[in-house]
């Protein structure tokens, strides 16, 4: 059985006590912090950028896993690697309209782990030419 990766989403935390919300988190055996990355166009929510990743990045040597909800995630790649980045998934529907298989070598080509995910309702065929 494959091991299971514990990544808390600090879009849950208390920003105001951020560094003790990571610590809390880390104590508790996390494996990864998880940071969603959404701009108010490809989802309506809006929550923080890479100053915000870099902060976290500075309060803790865990993974960051980077889930960019973005628009144009290729654009804003070398901001999240620069801010401490580990791991970034964009959304194949985010991509549509552009190279899915070159963003996801651009973010390999810095060295992080790349990934890539659906919505619920977009179908499933759209990510199986990249299942290896």
């Amino acid at each position: 059985m494959q091991r299971i990766i514990v990544a808390p989403s600090i879009l849950a935390a208390d920003f105001s006590r951020l560094a003790d919300e990571i610590h809390r988190v880390e104590a508790a055996g996390a494996d990864w912090i998880h940071c969603d990355i959404m701009d108010g166009h490809f989802v309506d929510n809006i929550s923080f950028g890479p100053e915000i990743v870099r902060i976290v990045r500075g309060l803790t040597s865990l993974p960051l896993d980077v889930h960019l909800m973005i628009e144009h995630p290729d654009h804003y790649v070398p901001r999240f690697v620069k801010a401490g980045a580990n791991s970034i998934t964009v959304h194949v529907e985010a991509e549509a309209k552009h190279d899915v298989a070159k963003t996801l070598q651009q973010i390999q080509d810095t060295g992080c782990r790349a990934g890539l995910t659906l919505n619920p309702e977009t179908p499933f065929d759209l990510i199986e030419p990249f299942l290896h």
